[in-house]
């Protein structure tokens, strides 16, 4: 009832992930990132607390490969999750447990990873993957562009409802932190709000290292 794309952009050091699905507020559970770290992926029958652990194995050191297996090692109902983990280093590791719902795939690129449950085809991770790899821009375009290609392929089984994106960059909080908990066509409103906050992300980041040459926040009362 879930798929998503991870993805790495060496010339600028972003990393983030794009997530999709039937279920409500699906970014909040499965989703998880850090600066100068990597992405983890929790889905299937989530369990939200081997996102952070994925993270913290790759902060002390691990490759994405040797944080799959602690994830799996320290799980005791692995075979209901699907994991994916994307070091900063662009390697990337998958898992789908036996307890996987419907029909599920994964799939590893160059700096990126792409996997799913309950969809309409094993196509779809790899259609995600493909794109990203053929795309270029700002990598918050380039993962919701992935998983508009994944819509494509055929996606879920069923219509989707949520989605989200997380982008991180040199700040240790996310530059990009988009949801849309509960829409009809939740990745064409996740591409309109990104539309509408691309333009303003910068002057956030300038107020929060350099307040003092910041841009004037455009509301009543601000001189």
């Amino acid at each position: 009832m879930t798929f998503s794309v991870a993805g790495i952009c060496p010339d600028t050091g972003m990393l983030g992930c794009a997530i999709t699905s039937s279920s409500i507020a699906v970014t909040s559970r499965c989703a998880f990132a850090a600066s100068n770290t990597g992405v983890c992926l929790t889905q299937n029958i989530t369990n939200p607390n081997l996102g952070p652990m994925g993270l913290q194995a790759l902060k002390e050191g691990a490759t994405a490969e040797q944080a799959m297996a602690q994830l799996q090692q320290s799980e005791s109902q692995i075979e209901w999750r699907q994991l994916g983990v994307l070091a900063k280093d662009g390697t990337g590791a998958v898992f789908s447990g036996a307890q996987a719902l419907g029909i599920f795939a994964t799939a590893t690129g160059n700096n990126c990873l792409a996997m799913g449950n309950m969809l309409a085809n094993t196509k779809v991770p790899q259609a995600m993957v493909d794109h990203f790899e053929s795309s270029t821009g700002h990598l918050a375009d380039r993962l919701i562009a992935a998983l508009e290609a994944g819509l494509v392929a055929g996606g879920e089984m069923g219509p989707v409802h949520s989605a989200g994106i997380l982008v991180y960059g040199e700040p240790e909080w996310p530059i990009v932190n988009l949801r849309v908990d509960w829409h009809e066509f939740p990745i064409d409103q996740l591409h309109r709000i990104w539309g509408e906050y691309q333009p303003q992300m910068q002057a956030y980041i300038t107020r929060a290292v350099d307040p003092a040459n910041s841009e004037s926040y455009g509301v009543p009362g601000d001189e």
